[in-house]
């Protein structure tokens, strides 16, 4: 058995940009007899990679890797814009016998909305939305178009917000191809990963880099005491006051800024995922009209719901815990009863958020067994889909089961009784091709 500083050390190569150097770790460790804990109720459905920005550094590997070590029940994905690590996530999850879910995260354009902010703060129209279940990096050929899209709109994006930001920042600038793209594994860069090229150059060409940030992000005398240099405070201070609504970098988007909610939900269809739609906190105006929403959601091809919990009851105050807490409940409620599942984690692509969510919480024990059921159902999902093509979105699946609360509760029982890795799906992968749900039960 390897000791302490062996695996810290194997660890710290799961988060290598080299993705032999990763395999070679998560080899290394899978082969050991490392000690398992006890299975956890607790999951992380949503957390970002390093494909798109973890705050830990965490490569698919990496997560997958956690998972195994601290016991999760669960673990799964979800990167801005790209499917990059679908492929070694849900393989590094196969070879740790962990379940696994892989989705990815866009933003996109709803007219119908256009004078209602929905969940992105301050922008109109504009919504975060998302699709889970995918079953690969590889997309059909009919949708690469729409995926090499999405990543050209965010680089545009980005460059735009460099620009702005370099001018205000001068003498202190950076460059995209030689300070942003080299701290990112396949070119998918985002604001954290510009602001962490700020940090670098100011380190680097200034005699004071703390005193320079306190003038641009025009700090006050208690801010400049209390803030430590380098910190995630500072960091996300950056992003606040320089790239986002307010700041000298934000640009304001417009209806082609972003694609079409069924661009994105076309290019699900095609891979055989599930459109989510990402609900924020029930606070804005588009969130204040959820029946609206959700019910033209619904219509263009959404069959699941996201939710960040811990944002949504772990606050400061009585008054505004007690209002989140109603809002979630009262959403949790709505997504049962238009027969949505639900996806839920911590994201963590930014310094602070729980590796996962704290379901022991008094307050998620209303919620919890929903938020169970949906990780059952997105699992179910993913490994018929992965193995047989037969998920949840498959033809397979809607002449078997027409109505979506039907196919719904057969995926979370083939999720629940799924035992993950390789023997489980080589007993899925011996069934006759046309083999029906029955028998599909009967092998797990």
């Amino acid at each position: 058995m390897i000791d302490a500083g062996q695996v810290a050390a194997l660890e710290a190569d799961l988060n290598h940009f080299d993705s032999q150097a990763r395999a070679a770790a998560l080899d290394r460790l899978a082969a050991e007899i490392y000690p398992r804990p006890a299975g956890s109720p607790a999951f992380n459905l949503h957390s970002h990679t390093f494909y798109s920005f973890n705050a830990y550094g965490h490569s698919p590997s990496s997560l997958a890797w956690l998972a195994r070590k601290h016991g999760l029940y669960m673990m799964g994905i979800v990167d801005f814009d790209v499917l990059d690590g679908v492929d070694e996530f849900l393989d590094a999850c196969e070879r740790l016998s962990v379940r696994g879910s892989a989705g990815m995260e866009t933003r996109v354009y709803i007219p119908e909305f256009a004078s209602r902010e929905i969940n992105s703060p301050g922008e109109p129209g504009v919504c975060y939305h998302m699709a889970i279940g995918f079953t690969s990096s590889r997309v059909p050929a009919e949708v690469v178009p729409v995926l090499a899209d999405l990543r050209r709109r965010a680089e545009h994006r980005n460059r735009m917000v460099m620009e702005q930001v370099n001018a205000y920042l001068a003498p202190l600038h950076i460059d995209y191809e030689h300070d942003v793209l080299p701290l990112t594994p396949a070119g998918n860069a985002t604001e954290r990963h510009m602001i962490q090229a700020y940090l670098s150059a100011a380190r680097r060409s200034l005699a004071d880099p703390f005193a320079f940030w306190a003038e641009k992000l025009e700090l006050g005398a208690k801010e400049r005491q209390e803030l430590e240099p380098d910190s995630p405070t500072l960091q996300n201070l950056i992003r606040t006051r320089l790239m986002k609504r307010g700041g000298v970098g934000y640009v304001q988007p417009t209806a082609e800024t972003f694609p079409a909610l069924t661009t994105v939900n076309r290019l699900a269809a095609a891979c055989g995922a599930v459109p989510c739609f990402a609900w924020l906190d029930g606070a804005s105006r588009g969130e204040q009209d959820i029946h609206e929403l959700l019910d033209l959601m619904v219509r263009q091809g959404v069959a699941a719901l996201n939710i960040i919990p811990d944002r949504n009851w772990n606050v400061d105050g009585a008054q505004a815990r007690q209002e989140k807490v109603r809002k979630l409940y009262e959403i949790v409620d709505l997504a049962g009863q238009l027969e949505l599942p639900l996806n839920v984690g911590t994201e963590m692509n930014s310094f602070g958020q729980k590796m996962v969510d704290d379901f022991e919480a008094p307050e998620l024990q209303p919620v919890r067994q929903a938020f169970v059921d949906g990780a059952q159902f997105i699992y179910g999902h993913t490994i018929l889909q992965r193995t047989l093509g037969k998920g949840s979105a498959s033809a397979w699946a809607q002449e078997y089961f027409p109505r979506r609360g039907e196919r719904n509760r057969f995926y979370t029982r083939v999720g629940s009784r799924f035992i993950p890795g390789r023997d489980g799906r080589r007993r899925l992968e011996a069934l006759r091709p046309d083999a029906g749900p029955d028998e599909i039960l009967d092998a797990l």
